[in-house]
């Protein structure tokens, strides 16, 4: 499977970005999903996952209530909202699948992914 993440951008403090992953196969409802960010000199970190059934999902405390994470898998697609966006979430996004059968499971683990898309760059400043 492929993905391709797109809709990086500048945004000012607190504004919005909404963030697209769209896979290259019809069954993407079979795999999990995150998106990660690297910033520069950082490691690359688990912002947020879904499952494949979309009914479980995981936020990292700093965008809790911030990012929302949503799939449609008619449109094999998930997308990352991210409300009241912080410089500090200046980053390259890459959306990655995880293979499963476990419909509910939400990977948050490294090893569980097998596909990752190209990033995508985020730039929040004034």
């Amino acid at each position: 499977v492929q993905l391709q993440a797109s809709g990086g951008g500048l945004a000012q403090p607190g504004g919005s970005l909404r963030l697209s992953c769209v896979a290259s196969t019809f069954s993407l409802d079979l795999y999990a999903i995150g998106w990660f960010r690297q910033a520069p000199g950082k490691e690359r970190e688990l912002v947020a996952a879904i499952s494949a059934s979309g009914t479980s999902s995981y936020y990292i405390d700093s965008v809790k209530g911030r990012f929302t994470m949503s799939r449609d898998n008619v449109k094999i697609a998930v997308y990352l909202q991210m409300n009241n966006l912080k410089p500090e979430d200046t980053a390259v996004y890459y959306c990655a699948g995880s293979a499963t059968l476990q419909r509910d499971h939400v990977a948050t683990k490294n090893w569980e992914y097998d596909y990752w898309g190209q990033g995508t760059q985020v730039t929040v400043s004034s």
